[in-house]
């Protein structure tokens, strides 16, 4: 029995706070992004959703610029959407401010970036939450459908 609450708590199911209950479907979300804006997420009806949790000082970070090309590419059918993350190694300690410097000076990111977030954990955000229970895991990325 120890075990097994050992393992709910090292997978961050055990303590996650409560909060008030999610949105039936992702466009009951509202965040704000990196320079304070409140995005509906009921504007993105109608398209593909990529949902990524980034970090400015992990070693994939150079997928910035692929998803930059995915949004040039296919931003009329599929939105990017960034989500910072400090959860892996503490590999985005940056303020929103230096965030979005990052982005913009080394991979001219224009996809939307939204405000840090904790994407697992006890303080896991309300969006995560939602992806998860809607897919049985913590998302790394999730290819949203209309």
């Amino acid at each position: 029995m120890l075990s097994m609450g050992l393992a709910s708590f090292l997978s961050g199911k055990l303590g996650k706070a409560k909060s008030a209950p999610l949105p039936e479907t992702i466009y009951g979300f509202k965040m704000k992004t990196l320079d304070g804006n409140e995005i509906d997420f009921s504007q993105f009806k109608g398209k593909r959703l990529l949902i990524v949790n980034t970090a400015s000082k992990c070693g994939k970070t150079p997928q910035y610029a692929d998803l930059q090309k995915l949004h040039e590419q296919h931003g009329d059918k599929l939105k990017v959407l960034g989500f910072p993350a400090n959860n892996f190694l503490w590999q985005e300690p940056g303020s929103s401010v230096e965030i979005a410097e990052f982005c913009e000076r080394n991979y001219g990111v224009t996809f939307q970036m939204f405000e840090k977030i904790s994407v697992k954990g006890s303080d896991q955000h309300p969006l995560y939450q939602w992806l998860e229970a809607k897919t049985g895991t913590a998302p790394i990325g999730i290819l949203g459908s209309t």
